[in-house]
C-alpha cells in the first residue's frame, strides 16, 4: 500500500513503548528502515518484531479504538463524549463516513503493520547470524501477526472487501480490493504458513515478546495461539470441520474449573511506564448499553448471570448524550495497565460449541456451552432436548456475555449469523451499520473503484 502511515515511525514508536511491555529493545532510530531492508542485523530485526507487536496493539484500547467503536455498533457500549457527537451521530444515527476517523478507521494502521511485516520477512533471510530455526521462528511469528492485522481489516470491512496484494514497491500500482472470501482465504493461508514455520522454529524466539504473551512466548506455545486464531477464522468462514481441526492443535482446555482457567490466553499489554500506551477503556465517558442488564439470564438463586456482575456495575453518576442515558459502567478493565484479550480459552470453548453445532453434534455443543455457563456464568445447564435453533440462540447469548466488550464480537457475530436485526434501536433515527466503508484516502488513490461505493448499511 503506498498511502499509509510511515513504517519508520511505527518502528521508532516500538522503542518508546516497549519499556512498559518489559521488552529489551535497542535504539530504533539507528539503524533505520533503509538499513533494515538493505543490511539487516539481528538487533534491527528483533526491534522490528517488537514494532510489529506494538503496531498490532495500536488503536485497540483507545477511546475511539476497535473495542469501543465495535462495541457501540454492537450495542454493548456508549461513549458519551460531549466534545465529539460522532460517537452517536455517526456510529448509531447515520451511515459511517469514509472520510472520518470513525468510518475511515482500522485500515491505515493495520496496513502499515502489514508492510512492516513484509519488510521483516525479507530482512530475516538476509541475516547470516540467524540459524535456520531462528529464521523459521521469525517467519512463523510474522505470518501470525500479519494475519491478525488483516483480520482486523476483514471484520470491519466484511463484504466491502480489502487488499491482500500488499508487498509492492512504492512506485507500483496499488493491489486490487478483493472480496471477503478471498480476504479470509489469505488470512487462513498466512496462519497455516505461520504454523508450518513455527514447527521448525526451535526452542525459543530470537527476540522478546510482551508480557501479554506469557505462556505463549516460545515457537511451540505460540503455535497454539496461531491455531486458536485459525479456529476463529475457520468459524468466520463457516468451515466448522476446519474449526475443530484447528482447535485440536490450540490451547483449548476443556477441564477449566475456574474463571482463571477460562482467562488463559494471549493479551495486548499496557502500562503507565514512560512512553508506553495505557488502556483507555477506563475512559469515564464510556458506559455499558442498558440492554446488557435487561437481557441477562438469572442463576438458580435469582442472582444475575455472574458474567454480568463481574463485568458491569451500576454507577451513581449516570451518563447521557443526545437523548441516550445509562447508569451502567464496565468493570472489566481495572486500570490504565489492564490487559485486553486477543483470544482466551473461553472463546475457544465457545468456538468448539459453535463448530459442533454446525456439524450436527448437538450433544457436544451443549456440553461445551454448559461448561461455560456453569464456570463463567453460574447458570444452570441447558435442556437435553434443546433444538438446533435454540442452541443457536444460546450460543449467541453465551458469546455475548463471555466476550463482552473485548473486541466487537457481538457485532461480528450477529452479522455473520445474519441477525443484525437483533440489535436494539434506541431511537427511531438510529440505524444498524453492518460494515465499514473503504476509507476516502484509499478511494482517492484508486478513482472509479466499485468497492468505494458500497457504504456501511
Amino acid at each position: 500500500m503506498r498511502r499509509i502511515a510511515s513504517i519508520t515511525t511505527a518502528i521508532t514508536l516500538a522503542g518508546a513503548l516497549a519499556a512498559g511491555c518489559t521488552l529489551d529493545v535497542p535504539d530504533l532510530n539507528n539503524p533505520g528502515i533503509d538499513q533494515l531492508e538493505d543490511n539487516p542485523t539481528p538487533s534491527a530485526v528483533s526491534a522490528a518484531c517488537t514494532g510489529l507487536l506494538i503496531g498490532n496493539r495500536g488503536n485497540t484500547a483507545a477511546a475511539n479504538g476497535v473495542v469501543v467503536q465495535l462495541g457501540i455498533l454492537g450495542r454493548e457500549a456508549y461513549n458519551f463524549d460531549q466534545a465529539d457527537p460522532r460517537f452517536i451521530g455517526e456510529l448509531l444515527e447515520g451511515e459511517l463516513a469514509a472520510g472520518s476517523p470513525f468510518g475511515g478507521n482500522f485500515w491505515a494502521g493495520p496496513y502499515a503493520n502489514i508492510r512492516l511485516a513484509n519488510i521483516v520477512q525479507r530482512a530475516t533471510d538476509k541475516v547470516a547470524d540467524y540459524t535456520a530455526a531462528d529464521k523459521a521462528a521469525i517467519h512463523g511469528f510474522v505470518d501470525t501477526i500479519e494475519a491478525l492485522d488483516l483480520l482486523r481489516v476483514a471484520i470491519t470491512r466484511d463484504s466491502n472487501g480489502a487488499v491482500i496484494d500488499t508487498d509492492r514497491a512504492l512506485d507500483e500500482p496499488l493491489g486490487a480490493i478483493v472480496g471477503k472470501d478471498a480476504v479470509y482465504a489469505e488470512i487462513a493461508r498466512l496462519l497455516d504458513a505461520g504454523a508450518t514455520a513455527l514447527d521448525d522454529g526451535g526452542d525459543a524466539f530470537p527476540f522478546a515478546l510482551s508480557t501479554g504473551y506469557a505462556g505463549f512466548d516460545t515457537p511451540a506455545t505460540f503455535r497454539t495461539f496461531n491455531r486458536a486464531l485459525r479456529a476463529r477464522v475457520a468459524a468466520y468462514q463457516g468451515d466448522y470441520a476446519g474449526t475443530l481441526d484447528a482447535l485440536d492443535e490450540s490451547f483449548l482446555d476443556d477441564t477449566a474449573a475456574t474463571v482463571a482457567d477460562l482467562d488463559v490466553g494471549v493479551y495486548h499489554s499496557y502500562s503507565t511506564g514512560a512512553g508506553d500506551a495505557v488502556n483507555n477503556l477506563i475512559n469515564p465517558n464510556i458506559y455499558a448499553h442498558p440492554s446488557i442488564v435487561a437481557d441477562a439470564e438469572a442463576q438458580a438463586g435469582g442472582a444475575p448471570d455472574a458474567r454480568l456482575t463481574r463485568k458491569v456495575t451500576t454507577t451513581d453518576a449516570p451518563g447521557s448524550a443526545q437523548g441516550l442515558t445509562s447508569d451502567q459502567v464496565f468493570t472489566i478493565y481495572g486500570g490504565p495497565g489492564a490487559r485486553v484479550a486477543i483470544i482466551r480459552n473461553e472463546e475457544l470453548l465457545l468456538l468448539r460449541a459453535e463448530a459442533r453445532w454446525g456439524t450436527d453434534d448437538l450433544d457436544g455443543a451443549r456440553a461445551d456451552l454448559d461448561l461455560v455457563r456453569a464456570v463463567s456464568g453460574g447458570l444452570d445447564p441447558l435442556s437435553p432436548t434443546i433444538t438446533s435453533a435454540e442452541l443457536e440462540d444460546d450460543l449467541l447469548y453465551e458469546r455475548r456475555y463471555s466476550l463482552l466488550f473485548e473486541g466487537g464480537h457481538r457485532w461480528v457475530d450477529l452479522r455473520r449469523f445474519d441477525r443484525l436485526d437483533d440489535l436494539p434501536l434506541d431511537m427511531p433515527s438510529h440505524v444498524r451499520n453492518a460494515r465499514y466503508p473503504i476509507p476516502l484516502a484509499e478511494c482517492n488513490a484508486r478513482p472509479g473503484e466499485p468497492a468505494c461505493d458500497l457504504g456501511s448499511l
